[in-house]
């Protein structure tokens, strides 16, 4: 699996996400901005996340870490690194 499949399966299955992923082939990270997240505790914005992956997750993907951000926090962080 490659991190621009899994940038796709995430953006499919939560409307108006954007997300960015690298990894190796088995181990992966993201950063993944929707505002579905918005009002969601971290368990339930990774949730939609493992939701989007179905069984992919412990299967072709081995691990994903991730960071998930509502577009008003994604905006923060970039102003924050200027």
């Amino acid at each position: 699996m490659q991190p621009e499949q899994i940038a796709k399966l995430i953006e499919s299955g939560i409307p108006g996400a954007t997300a960015m992923v690298d990894g190796d082939g088995t181990h992966f990270s993201a950063v993944i901005v929707s505002s579905a997240f918005a009002g969601k505790s971290l368990l339930q914005q990774h949730q939609l996340v493992y939701r989007a992956l179905g069984e992919r997750m412990g299967g072709e993907i081995h691990a994903l870490s991730m960071q998930t951000l509502t577009p008003e926090q994604w905006q923060n962080r970039r102003a924050d690194r200027g």
